[in-house]
């Protein structure tokens, strides 16, 4: 699992890679740390190469969200596939995300 995160003015992008399982989910959520002080820019969670989330990614996921909404941040799952959006569906989570 890779993620890289870009800053612009408005937004982080934050490209997610690989499969946010279990064993990544601890590395994967130091990554996004940087995410948490947003401060009310926009949060992309580019999804392209994701391949595979297990229950810990979504706990990852979910975490960003709430501290991000906490200070005001709107977060975006981007280009998510057909795999994930399934497990996003199963779980209750695509209610609570936007999408594009």
């Amino acid at each position: 699992m890779t993620t890289t995160i870009q800053e612009t003015d408005e937004r982080f992008i934050a490209v997610l890679s690989g499969e946010l399982d279990t064993a990544a989910a601890e590395q994967t959520s130091q990554a996004l740390q940087p995410l948490l002080d947003s401060k009310g820019k926009e949060i992309v969670l580019d999804c392209t190469d994701l391949e595979y989330i297990s229950s810990s990614g979504l706990r990852v996921l979910l975490s960003i969200l709430k501290q991000a909404k906490s200070v005001g941040s709107r977060v975006v799952l981007k280009n998510v596939n057909e795999v994930i959006r399934d497990v996003l569906d199963i779980s209750g989570f695509i209610s609570i995300f936007e999408m594009e």
